[in-house]
């Protein structure tokens, strides 16, 4: 037996098309607008033991590039977009052990609202829920919900902190066992086990108690995908996963060991984050034939296409520059992770713009092209190199390479002793490796959040 850490895998999967070509490949499903897609998908993931799936999202249809939705449509670049939660919903029902991880945004979303919803997914699906925390990345979003453009980013985090102490402390207003049920003497709660949270700050008004009594898990798994500054130390306080994406081993190994200390830092165990690189993989017998399907899948990409794509991901009008030169500095842009990840690239490769969007609208995140075999080698070099405790595992096409990976990879994991061949727990935070938290816990994430708001004063 191994006694190596065993990895955690969570599949990326949007609800709507896949990437921004994906849904042009001869393999590729057309039925994201039915529940028999997710279903499906949802029994592909849990027969190969996966963590969970995760469902981004978007509250817009971006119109980043000229201004316009029109490439969005043309291409089907974060567009359209299901609502995640009914979709969770659905999957959650057809599995057992699978967790179902969805994206809302603080910027957009009370807390109560957020609350509610979650609470009762955990509460319906046995504990298996899981909540991707955005503050919003596109100008689209903020002018759908009464406002011209984004808030600064400074002010987002702020926003997005007082969000998670109230949505927290209202998933703390019950206690594990108010509920008493007992028929034959009437009592049905316990009044005393539950209380108001009488929140006032800058950003909500809540009184509270929830209507949801306290979930199987405590919290549902909270994730997070920041890369700024402010985005990585909001996540090592409150996230226990966290997602994000690298064109190198070392810049994984950078960031892997940069969370880590910040989550020591803010007094967490470090164990209890965990860090997910994306990893785009293209299964072929060998490394040549994998080639072969990913240059076919390349040959698809339209440049505009790929453009429409990263302007949607960085929320800047690629189109006021020369297409033809190279990307120039970007002060302020929405996704972070993804621009470093597109500079690093793209100077190393010496990628004019144009060249970038063909690119951007194929990229294999974390090079993983080749045999089972070749995949599995790869990812145990990040794994053994401090750059990963799983991956986030995004298909270039569905349900199809879910599959391939499930009927490929997943057995030579196994055969290594990388991973599970049965689920150990009963909620996705045991299977996860995360313990659940204590009633009142948000009280030190929110204190650590507040004596460095003063210190920075």
């Amino acid at each position: 037996m191994s006694t190596k850490k065993s990895m955690h895998l969570a599949a990326f999967m949007n609800a709507g098309p896949q990437g921004t070509v994906g849904w042009r490949h001869p393999e590729a499903g057309d039925g994201f607008l039915s529940a028999e897609h997710y279903i499906h998908i949802a029994k592909v993931l849990e027969a190969a033991c996966f963590d969970l799936a995760f469902v981004p999202d978007a509250l817009a249809v971006p119109r980043s590039l000229g201004g316009s939705f029109e490439p969005a449509i043309r291409y089907g670049s974060g567009s359209p977009r299901l609502d995640p939660m009914t979709v969770l919903s659905i999957m959650s029902a057809v599995t057992t052990d699978l967790g179902v991880a969805g994206t809302i945004s603080t910027g957009y979303n009370e807390p109560y609202n957020v609350a509610r919803q979650l609470g009762t997914l955990d509460h319906l699906s046995g504990g298996r829920a899981g909540w991707n925390i955005v503050t919003s990345f596109q100008d689209a979003e903020a002018q759908n919900f009464n406002q011209d453009k984004l808030p600064e980013r400074a002010e987002r985090y702020a926003r997005a902190e007082e969000h998670l102490e109230v949505t927290t402390r209202l998933w703390d207003s019950w206690s594990d066992d108010a509920l008493v049920r007992d028929k034959e003497s009437g009592v049905f709660g316990r009044p005393e086990e539950v209380e108001a949270i009488d929140h006032v700050g800058t950003y909500f008004q809540v009184q509270g108690p929830l209507g949801v009594p306290r979930t199987p898990q405590g919290y549902p798994v909270l994730i997070q995908a920041g890369a700024s500054p402010a985005g990585r130390d909001f996540a090592s306080r409150w996230a226990d996963v966290v997602f994000c994406s690298h064109e190198s081993l070392e810049s994984g190994i950078a960031f892997y060991q940069d969370m880590k200390k910040r989550a020591a830092d803010h007094g967490r165990d470090p164990d209890q984050l965990l860090i997910l690189p994306a990893a785009t993989t293209v299964v072929g017998t060998d490394v040549r034939d994998a080639m072969a399907k990913h240059e076919a899948f390349f040959d698809l990409v339209d440049h505009m296409a790929g453009l429409s794509r990263l302007a949607y991901h960085v929320n800047v009008d690629l189109t006021k520059y020369d297409l033809d030169g190279p990307l120039p500095s970007l002060e302020v842009v929405g996704v972070e992770g993804h621009y470093r990840e597109v500079v690093e690239f793209a100077e190393r490769e010496k990628l004019s713009i144009r060249e970038i969007g063909r690119w951007y609208g194929a990229r294999t995140e974390g090079n993983m092209i080749g045999s089972a075999a070749d995949i599995a080698d790869t990812m145990e070099l990040w794994m053994d190199s401090g750059a990963a405790d799983g991956f986030m595992i995004q298909a270039t096409h569905v349900p199809a390479a879910f599959e391939d990976f499930a009927a490929e990879v997943v057995p030579e994991l196994q055969r290594r002793g990388l991973f599970r061949t049965s689920y150990e727990g009963a909620t996705l935070r045991e299977n996860l490796g995360l313990r659940r938290p204590e009633r009142g816990e948000w009280r030190n994430r929110a204190a650590s959040a507040l004596a460095e708001r003063r210190a920075a004063e």
